[in-house]
């Protein structure tokens, strides 16, 4: 008879460390081969210490229970990490971003899409089961059968409380240095592993420096203990020349009074933010109406003269910025949408729109326009399942909003079949008709009909004969049906461009268009297929159109690199609105002291010279210039403050705060 290996008491607990230990950190770096980041870092070495303090814990919480119920308890903590890490690393696939437990509503999202989002799986994904299936396999096969071990229930609480006392003290101190010494600190990353590991607002950089199981931890700890954006001690102080530009004496008299630190940090930050001249584009559209298009899932295949002829004149008439970007974020329409009517970025973790819905934005597009006379309306074809707008929208200024009920457009929730642009563009005209004759109007429109998904639906297949030519016969079925709906957009773009026309509007209307973002439930490689440029370069698939068109326009082309949160400055200098630019973190792109760059939601960033990827710290140059070490340290500091302080002011109602004490 074989030998029964018989683990003494005082191991009991470093046997049960070292099974949950072993699979639980290689899950840790499956997902990180998985998700193409690097193996070999210095973040190794963290993630492992993490894994061992977690391990630690649950194993001497087990040692209260029988070995079953160890096992059991084991398997299941595995299994939830396993389908975590699962679910996120497709989540990041199918939509750009990892989720957060604070976006909860775009875990509804993705569960109205399963088919398309497990289907966008690739298959090394499932790699991630391979520890628990060891772990199984161990318990059922080796433990007992192979190894013929044994596990003694009894065991000195005092010495199993001794050790836990001692790796804690001794992991915990490692994981300390880990995150605060410069050594573990990669000087260019942009947020410090210190201030992320208070506040993973950043998932990406979060993920690659502590793990996916931690960052789970981490996020479910904010929940129950909030903390904003990491707050530093300002080096800002006060410097404008008040002689010829803004006075700001009340401003000042407020920081001197303010006793919130936070309040008065913002304070500090946007007295101090830069004062845009006037340009030889000042008021070029004064007094002109305002129609802004955002544009759901659009991207640069809607360029196309055939398929698309009403887009393709706005675009080969008006201002186009061909290196404009829409970068993904959790809640990317809602949150897209919130930044162009703010000129802030939104939080990268969050539903910003329906977090802070209350929030009062006094420098918002609407309230400039209201400011001016204006009215002002917004309008969507589609519920509010997703998004709150009537709640946003008024709070930040529009007058009124009409959802797709109120516009009475047909549309089956249900079976998530969106209703027709072309039928929203008739009612945007029936509304318009009703305006004044010398009435100044600017509103607010996003479109729905070119949302995922794209399996056979009324317009994903409306269009599909116009795809059967030789061009396009080898596209891919879902990309066709994305393409027709893109149609449906284009058929409501002309009822538009034809409604302004016959109520003689259309001479004395801007119309600016730009993408929510680029078509979710598409993959690269469907989508490279029909894009004229390559998508190979992490986040250039998320270059969408942004089009500014007058009647009396030009045709030109502009190569600066921009994003949505330019899109308000820009406005307000175009039609010379009375607005502080300041209180923007975006800035007006005809400025002549604009920064030509695309800054993305993880704190990457893209212009002429470089793009740089703020998840691994790698900078890739264009043969343009190059940058120094100082160089890239200042920019990513200009980088992080712009989305710190817009977060800040955001989670802050900092605006509304500041208009009712300057008034």
């Amino acid at each position: 008879m074989r030998k029964i290996f018989k683990f003494k008491k005082i191991y009991v607990f470093l046997y049960n460390i070292l099974v949950i230990l072993i699979p639980f950190f290689l899950i840790e770096l499956i997902f990180k081969c998985v998700s193409h980041q690097y193996l070999i870092d210095v973040s190794i070495l963290r993630i492992l210490l993490s894994s061992i303090i977690i391990s630690s814990i649950l194993a001497f919480l087990e040692l209260f229970l029988k070995p079953k119920n160890r096992k059991t308890i084991n398997l299941i903590f595995m299994l939830v990490i396993t389908i975590y890490s699962f679910v996120q690393v497709g989540f990041h696939n199918f939509i750009g971003v990892y989720i957060s437990i604070n976006v909860s509503s775009q875990a509804k999202a993705v569960a109205s899409y399963i088919f398309d989002f497990f289907k966008s799986f690739y298959w090394y994904y499932y790699l991630l089961f391979i520890p628990i299936i060891l772990l199984f396999t161990y318990y059922k096969l080796i433990e007992r059968k192979i190894l013929k071990i044994s596990i003694d229930n009894n065991f000195n609480k005092t010495k199993a409380l001794l050790q836990l006392i001692c790796i804690l003290l001794i992991g915990g101190f490692g994981y300390n240095l880990s995150i605060n010494l410069d050594v573990f600190q990669n000087k260019l990353q942009t947020i410090s592993n210190k201030d992320l590991f208070t506040n993973p607002s950043n998932p990406s950089i979060a993920i690659k420096q502590f793990g996916i199981s931690l960052y789970g931890i981490l996020d479910v700890k904010n929940i129950f203990i909030k903390s904003d954006t990491i707050v530093v001690e300002s080096n800002y102080s006060y410097s404008h020349d008040t002689s010829n530009k803004i006075l700001d004496t009340d401003w000042l008299e407020l920081i001197e009074k303010e006793e919130n630190p936070v309040l008065n940090n913002l304070n500090e930050y946007f007295i101090n933010n830069k004062i845009n001249e006037k340009n030889s584009y000042t008021g070029l559209f004064e007094d002109k109406n305002l129609i802004v298009i955002l544009m759901e899932s659009v991207n640069d295949i809607f360029i196309n003269p055939e398929l698309y002829p009403n887009f393709y004149k706005l675009v080969s008439n008006g201002y186009y910025f061909e290196n404009n970007y829409s970068p993904r974020n959790s809640c990317a329409t809602g949150n897209n949408e919130l930044s162009g009517m703010i000129g802030l970025y939104s939080i990268y973790d969050k539903c910003t729109a329906n977090t802070y819905s209350t929030n009062l934005y006094p420098e918002s597009m609407f309230n400039l326009f209201n400011n001016k006379g204006y009215k002002t309306t917004s309008m969507h074809d589609y519920t509010e399942r997703y998004y709150a707008r009537r709640e946003i929208h008024t709070n930040m200024g529009s007058k009124k909003y009409y959802d797709v009920d109120d516009l009475k457009i047909a549309h089956n929730t249900k079976d998530e079949e969106w209703a027709s642009d072309e039928d929203f563009m008739k009612e945007v005209v029936k509304i318009l008709n009703g305006y004044k004759e010398d009435e100044r109007f600017m509103t607010w429109l996003t479109t729905v009909t070119s949302h995922q998904p794209y399996g056979s639906s009324v317009y994903g297949d409306k269009y599909l004969y116009l795809l059967n030519d030789s061009k396009y016969a080898n596209y891919d079925i879902k990309l066709k049906r994305y393409m027709s709906k893109l149609k449906v957009l284009d058929d409501g773009l002309g009822v538009l461009l034809e409604g302004l026309k016959s109520q003689n509007k259309l001479d004395d209307t801007v119309i600016v268009l730009y993408g929510d973002h680029y078509p979710y439930g598409l993959s690269n490689n469907i989508l490279k297929e029909a894009l004229p440029y390559s998508i190979e370069e992490k986040y250039e698939a998320e270059r969408v159109p942004f089009v500014i068109w007058s009647s009396d326009t030009e045709g030109t082309k502009f190569s600066q690199y921009t994003s949505y949160v330019n899109i308000l400055p820009t406005i307000a200098n175009l039609f010379n609105l009375d607005y502080d630019s300041r209180y923007y973190v975006g800035d007006d792109l005809f400025s002549n002291t604009y920064q030509s760059m695309t800054i993305f939601a993880d704190s990457s960033w893209k212009n002429e010279i470089a793009f740089y990827d703020a998840s691994t710290s790698d900078i890739t140059y264009y043969g343009k210039g190059t940058y120094s070490i100082d160089d890239l340290i200042k920019i990513n500091e200009m980088v992080e403050n712009k989305i710190k302080y817009s977060n800040l002011a955001i989670q802050h109602d900092y605006f509304n705060y500041l208009y009712q004490n300057l008034k």
